[in-house]
């Protein structure tokens, strides 16, 4: 762990190291936020837990910078916890396990959390640095990003002092992100009466795993499995074919995370068993076929014999779920016309759980059009509706339109081929920003995002690109010394 610490910039891996002790699951964030309070305090700069859970510290310029114009430096405190099956990590308790494998730093059987971990290392630094030259400093480390944006959503008007905002969110070094979409939350649920199970039949659990899973904004248009849609795939046939009932139904665990594992009990006649196996081995054969330049590593479909429950869901509305599961869209709507190679909507069939009387299945819709992301919501609403679920939406925020004119832009454009010697590149992102949602408090803000490159976030491969932070470090701190005056 040591030597994570003696990467360069040190002043950054050192942060982010303590940072990775600490327990930051979204929804639990009480210790991280002492932990960056009393950073604060250390550091001898202004700190303070506002009224929405955000940590903000406050730095006053250096010597003959107090003219220039305020940046607000911007991250997320908390992160995605994901985990591999055999992994016994607890993230409430935890620290994670980071490692260095080669060119990349890793963590043991999960989620790495340099997402949005190494932009609150670099603002760490920033606040902590006696040599830095820059003018005032405001820096915003939201709470509960990954589950709803809820601290950037109930940011304060008022509080922030900035003219120009650095969201350091971005995982992609060289390029620069000036835009991207909004997301609403659809969820569909449905109270159900269970019924006795056949006391003839016999129940399986069934397995749908080994996908790579990934982040529903950059990673959405590769493609990937969704455990979910694949276990529907499953269980539709069983019912269809094999007098197959089904008991229960967990998958994904995220909104914002393409669910890489489902599980479900199923009860059948116990002579149907053998040729459901024989089934799920099909089905097994047919995914790997189907997905085999997308998820190398293999997909598993996996039958246990288990208890068989005493209960299970009605037929009627088994298949009305069931149903709607299957026929839900999941991925790619559209890419933008003008820019063929950019996701404009799309929709992540995140989370369902199915047990006790309870139905719940939870989507993330994201467009970079109002009107489109209208139409998927309308598109989800109804294929729910027809299944007799009640549709809910809420963490409903607005994309991030871009302005290629912005100043901050074009000056971190000159600083980068200043220090590297190349252009860099701007871009619009399909994956949300805060960004969206603290301008509609503080329009008039300057606002670009960046970052050094990070792989795989929201999974347990996610990974960061060592050699990339040192130069995403000098690029930060050029661009403080440089910002012009108000």
């Amino acid at each position: 762990m040591n030597e994570i610490q003696k990467l360069e910039p040190q002043c950054v891996w050192k942060n982010f190291y303590a940072l990775t002790q600490v327990p930051r699951p979204s929804g639990h964030l009480e210790k991280v936020q002492q932990f960056l309070l009393e950073f604060g305090r250390q550091a001898g700069v202004e700190a303070f837990l506002d009224p929405a859970g955000n940590i903000v510290f406050r730095k006053p310029a250096t010597p003959g910078m107090e003219n220039r114009k305020g940046v607000i430096l911007q991250a997320h405190m908390d992160m995605v916890p994901q985990k591999t099956p055999e992994s016994t990590h607890n993230f409430e308790t935890d620290p994670i396990e980071p490692w260095i494998d080669g060119e990349w730093v890793k963590a043991k059987g999960t989620t790495l959390g340099a997402d949005n971990g190494l932009g609150v290392a670099s603002i760490m630094a920033i606040m902590e640095s006696k040599d830095l030259k820059h003018g005032p400093i405001d820096a915003l480390i939201t709470r509960d990003e990954e589950t709803g944006m809820y601290g950037a959503n109930e940011l304060p008007e008022g509080e922030l002092q900035g003219d120009i905002l650095l969201n350091l969110d971005s995982e992609h070094w060289g390029k620069f992100v000036i835009g991207s979409a909004g997301g609403i939350d659809v969820t569909a649920t449905l109270d159900y009466q269970e019924s006795e199970t056949d006391a003839e039949d016999v129940a399986v659990r069934v397995t749908v795993k080994g996908l790579r899973g990934g982040h529903s904004g950059l990673e959405i248009h590769e493609g990937r499995g969704n455990a979910n849609k694949l276990m529907a795939r499953v269980v539709l046939s069983a019912i269809d074919e094999l007098d197959g009932r089904l008991c229960s139904w967990h998958g994904g665990n995220m909104r914002n995370a393409i669910p890489f594992k489902a599980e479900t009990v199923l009860t059948l006649p116990k002579e149907n068993i053998a040729a459901f196996k024989e089934l799920a081995a099909d089905w097994q054969e047919a995914f790997n076929d189907e997905y085999k330049v997308i998820e190398p590593q293999g997909i598993e479909v996996i039958v246990e014999d288990v208890a068989t429950p005493s209960k299970q869901v009605p037929i009627e509305i088994q298949d009305n779920l069931v149903c709607a599961i299957h026929a839900c869209h999941d991925g790619v709507v559209r890419f933008i016309p003008a820019y063929p190679d950019v996701v404009e909507t799309s929709s992540n069939l995140a989370i369902i759980d199915i047990e006790g009387g309870t139905a719940s299945i939870k989507i993330l819709a994201r467009s970079s059009r109002e009107d489109m992301k209208d139409y998927v919501v309308d598109t989800l609403t109804c294929c729910f509706l027809m299944a007799g679920m009640k549709v809910e939406t809420a963490g409903s925020y607005g994309g991030w339109d871009p302005n290629p004119d912005s100043p901050i832009l074009h000056l971190l454009l000159k600083e980068y081929k200043e220090l590297f010697g190349e252009d860099g590149i701007v871009q619009v992102d399909h994956a949300g920003l805060e960004c969206s949602v603290i301008l509609g408090k503080y329009p008039h803000l300057d606002v670009v995002s960046l970052g050094p490159t990070m792989k795989s976030p929201h999974t347990t491969t996610e990974r960061a690109l060592i050699a990339t932070v040192a130069p995403f470090w000098e690029l930060l701190k050029k661009t403080l010394a440089d910002v012009p005056v108000r």
